[in-house]
């Protein structure tokens, strides 16, 4: 049986505001350094996948033409765009994994980036929603706003999570004291996170301002490469199982919008390719755009059932130091979510923790880690699980 892809480079600029950075500058920061770091010249790579969203962030378009814009030596090589909302980095990534199993190239470079700050919040907002269904959900008036609805229809059937929300945020933010690439870098405790102020406002609904994840500039590169090259490379993380399964765009067209079945498919596909269970992994990097969806996440994961995540997060189960610690990096939440990077960074952070280089977000014994990006409110939904290879 052929050995799967195995990711042996990477790169990884810190998340945050960037007014010097534009989005050539962003994906040139990260495209040299990751070839570099897999041990590899420009000469290697054989296929580019740049996974960028935009949709009027930039009006700078034909992002993968731009990775050799910013270096000259990769301008000959082949490169597409992917782009498929929140999901746009596992978008690159999975077409990149597609076309070393096809046997169509030995190492492929993967980036993800975005430039969401310079533009004004209002634009933001109306970018966002997008990510949604506008026929049926634009009433919403922001993405946050389709997310506040899925919080007030799981207060409606199990109690209002507005303390576990909050948990989830402290948590994230927490643990992103100790990851020198996120955004915000503050452990704002419990007791803020749970109160609505002046510096903590309300968004919309149930939402307040720390249940919502960054809007963030930043880029994350990955080299790809078949089993044959990255026994080669000083170190390697191997793709043990992934799985892509979609779910209606609309919210209101799904039987249980609550019970995200696109993500648990996507999520159990990943860990029964890779021959797994949940009680085997030792981190999960999760897609927490709001804190709602890492708690909707948990339920759906079976990491907690339904109605129960609040128990789990009283237990600690999902701390840094609980039986599975999710989002030690800090998650989009403390992270940032520069949305085309976010799928790149997730396994860039996951790679990290299992070669036993992730600082000191570092967790003591690291063998599987499963990560899980989503696009949209949970309609395409990506799922991996990584394992050291060497």
């Amino acid at each position: 049986m052929t050995k799967p892809p195995q990711l042996i480079g990477w790169a990884h600029t810190p998340f945050g505001r960037h007014p010097d950075h534009d989005i050539e500058r962003l994906i040139a920061t990260v495209s040299g350094a990751a070839v570099e770091d897999a041990g590899l010249e420009p000469g290697d790579i054989d296929a580019i996948f740049v996974g960028v969203f935009n949709n009027g962030f930039s009006k700078q378009g034909f992002e993968a033409a731009l990775v050799g814009a910013g270096v000259p030596a990769l301008a000959s090589v082949p490169a597409a765009r992917a782009e498929n909302a929140c999901a746009t980095g596992s978008a690159a990534l999975f077409a990149a994994l597609d076309r070393i199993e096809a046997g169509r190239a030995r190492a492929v470079l993967v980036i993800g980036a975005e430039k969401m700050t310079s533009v004004p919040g209002s634009e933001i907002n109306d970018i966002l929603l997008s990510g949604s269904h506008r026929r049926t959900e634009a009433a919403a008036g922001s993405f946050a706003g389709v997310f506040s609805g899925l919080a007030d229809r799981y207060a409606e059937r199990y109690g209002d999570p507005h303390d576990a929300m909050a948990e989830i945020a402290a948590k994230n933010h927490r643990n992103g004291v100790a990851n020198p690439l996120a955004h915000v870098r503050k452990d704002l405790g419990f007791d803020f996170c749970a109160t609505e102020s002046e510096r903590n406002p309300r968004v919309v609904g149930r939402l307040l301002r720390t249940d919502c994840s960054m809007v963030s500039d930043g880029a994350a590169a990955l080299v790809v490469a078949d089993a044959d090259l990255a026994s080669t490379a000083h170190r390697a993380v191997e793709v043990r199982g992934r799985s892509h399964v979609n779910d209606h765009l609309a919210v209101a067209a799904r039987p249980d919008p609550l019970a995200l079945v696109g993500a648990a498919a996507a999520f159990h596909g990943a860990l029964d390719e890779a021959g797994t269970r949940l009680a085997e992994l030792d981190l999960l990097e999760t897609h927490d755009c709001f804190t709602i969806a890492e708690l909707l996440q948990y339920e759906a994961f079976g990491i907690a059932t339904p109605g129960k995540a609040a128990e789990v997060l009283a237990r600690g189960a999902t701390h840094r130091d609980g039986s599975l610690p999710v989002n030690v990096s800090g998650g989009l939440k403390a992270k940032g979510h520069p949305l085309g990077a976010t799928g790149v960074s997730q396994h860039v952070m996951a790679a990290m923790q299992l070669v036993g280089e992730a600082g000191d977000m570092q967790l003591s014994t690291v063998d599987r880690v499963a990560v899980f990006n989503m696009g949209g409110a949970a309609v395409a939904n990506y799922a991996t699980v990584l394992e050291r290879a060497r």
